[in-house]
Parts: C-alpha cells; structure tokens; sequence
C-alpha cells in the first residue's frame, strides 16, 4: 500500500512494537529471565543468515530459529528449575555459535539491516506481520491477564492452584519467540532485548502494582520509542540505538532521583 512508502506510517510501527515488548517484558523480567530477548535475538541472527543462504525470507528464518531456541530454552529450564539462567546461556552461545553463518552470506548489507535495524528497508508482508502479531500479543495479555501474573509471580503456586502452566508457557513462548524475530527487523537484534526490560526496569523503580508495572512500562516504552525517533530523526542517528540511549539515561535520572528522596526522608525521620 502506498500509505506504507511513508516514513511517519513506517515509524508508527515502532510505536506500534513499544506496545508490545514492555508486555512480554514485564512477565519475561518477573520471571527472572531478563537475558531471554538478548538470546532469543542472537539466536535470530542465525535464522536471519540461514534465510538468506537458502534463500527463503530471513524474517521466516528469523522466526523459526526463535521459536526453536525459546522452546529450547524452555525445556532446559525445566531439566533445571533451580538454574532458569543457565537455559539462556545454553541457547545464547548456540546462538553466537550458529550466527557465524553470518559470514557465508553474500549480501552483508540485508545482514546489518537485521543487527541495527532499518525502517525504511521493510516491506509491505513486514509490517503486516508486525502488525498481526501486535494483536496476538495484545489479545494473548488480555485474556491471560491472571495466568501470567500467576506464572510471573509464582509459577509453583500457580501450578498448584490450578492455573495450565505449561500451556500458558507454550503461549507466551511462542510470541515472546515471533515477536523478537518481527522487531528484529525494525530496531535490530541487538536492540531488541534492551526495549524489553529497561522500560520494565524504570517502572519497577516507580510502580507498586503488577497493574501499575504493567502501565508504566508501556508508557516508558512509548516515551522512549517517540523521544528517540525524533532525536534520531534531527540527529541523522540511528533509531535503534537512540530509543535504548534514551531508555538508560532515564533509568539512571530514576535512580539518581529516587536515591536523593530516600536520603532526604531518611534524614527527616
């Protein structure tokens, strides 16, 4: 479509994926697995490098290999439920590993526009996808609202309460999977897993909720993404790596702030 040639319309997608990482964020950092998006993102990497040495769409290669790495990471951590971290270090170095692939790949420049990010380079089908998955995501938090706060907060009591533990995961894994393997392509792989849990982190600084955190990492997510797109924009930087820079000065400006009024409280008292 036409309207799609724009770069505003190119860039609402971006503010349209700022909606959804912070979702997937919030229960991915509660479950202490805030490496998982950097794993899931080097893992991409490999799927992206496969796509184009077989010439396939290397968001398609992207995705399957996310999918494949998240399950992965999954059903290690289940073999070590005491370890979850160790899953992630499994998958991440298969991911470095296999993202040597890289450099078989005749055409570098596509390669790079998955590691950085490139607004302008994605097609029509991509942001259809980026769309598509943007409603699942969306609808997925909505109606497994209880389930995710069960599974982040206590994934043993909520299996003893009768929450489907294992279908819930499978769910979140899935998306949490494609949704990596779709922003990859927008704002880079490398990227990716910053916008996952530094909003999350900021409003964990702020929030006193499982609602609350929730909120404010969208709204973290969105003031970044915007404020970052137009300092990029002004700047001729690049989109990605500006909305993360903007991401941890506003998480050091919390901590700095909220360290100064503990003091001064505590001075008080």
């Amino acid at each position: 479509m036409e309207m799609f040639e724009y770069a505003f319309m190119q860039r609402a997608f971006i503010v349209l994926l700022a909606l959804i990482i912070p979702l997937i964020g919030v229960t991915v950092v509660l479950r202490r697995l805030s490496m998982l998006g950097d794993a899931l993102s080097h893992t991409s990497l490999a799927g992206v490098a496969a796509g184009l040495l077989l010439n396939v769409n290397p968001v398609f290669g992207a995705s399957v290999f996310c999918v494949g790495a998240a399950f992965g990471i999954e059903g290690i951590r289940r073999r070590f439920p005491r370890y979850a971290e160790l899953s992630i270090s499994v998958m991440l170095s298969a991911g470095v590993g296999l993202a040597v692939l890289s450099g078989f790949t005749k055409n570098a420049a596509n390669f790079n526009s998955f590691l950085f990010g490139s607004i302008v380079a994605i097609s029509d089908a991509e942001l259809y996808s980026v769309a598509a998955v943007s409603l699942l995501v969306l609808l997925a938090s909505v109606l497994l609202y209880k389930e995710l706060f069960s599974i982040a907060l206590d994934e043993r009591a909520a299996r003893l309460s009768g929450v489907p533990v294992n279908v819930v995961s499978t769910i979140f894994t899935m998306l949490t999977a494609v949704t990596v393997a779709i922003a990859a392509r927008t704002v880079g792989a490398l990227i990716v897993s910053s916008m996952m849990v530094l909003p999350v982190a900021c409003a964990m600084q702020l929030a006193r909720s499982y609602r609350g955190t929730v909120w404010a990492s969208i709204g973290f997510a969105e003031l970044f993404t915007i404020s970052g797109l137009v300092i990029a924009y002004y700047g001729g930087l690049k989109p990605g790596g500006t909305i993360v820079l903007m991401g941890v000065v506003c998480l050091i400006g919390i901590l700095i702030v909220k360290s100064a009024v503990e003091r001064r409280q505590a001075k008080k008292a």
